[in-house]
């Protein structure tokens, strides 16, 4: 069972992703976390997910600022990061995507969002693929 990390503010996002995800397929377990802080603490405490879904907007620190934290990290560097935003300007869905091993607009639907998820696994246990 592979683990994901939801960092984001709304709890409904975190939940809809749970039900979706980890009640329907049974094949993750979801850790919500409510603000890049959490994520960062959860991290510190060895609880290191499979993959990372990484809201951008949010308060006391952003997507970005919680994506460059685990990047400079070695211990947490490797993890697959998904942004999974409300932010649909051109500026950010550039950056996110070189930046990130996705970028998914909100509102999402969850089957396009497993099939995504399983990619980044796919490229991450293959890195051949593209």
């Amino acid at each position: 069972m592979k683990t994901i990390l939801v960092v984001d503010d709304n709890p409904d996002v975190i939940n809809s992703i749970k039900i979706g995800l980890e009640d329907a397929t049974r094949e993750y377990r979801i850790l919500g976390a409510e603000n890049g802080i959490k994520c960062l603490e959860l991290l510190q405490e060895n609880v290191i997910p499979d993959i990372i879904l990484l809201d951008i907007m949010m308060p006391h620190m952003t997507g970005w600022e919680v994506f460059d934290r685990i990047k400079k990290d070695p211990s947490y560097h490797s993890i697959p990061i998904i942004f999974l935003t409300a932010r649909t300007d051109r500026t950010a869905i550039n950056a996110g995507s070189f930046l990130g091993d996705d970028y998914i607009e909100k509102p999402f639907d969850i089957t396009d969002l497993k099939k995504r998820i399983e990619i980044v696994f796919q490229k991450k246990s293959n890195p051949t693929i593209k």
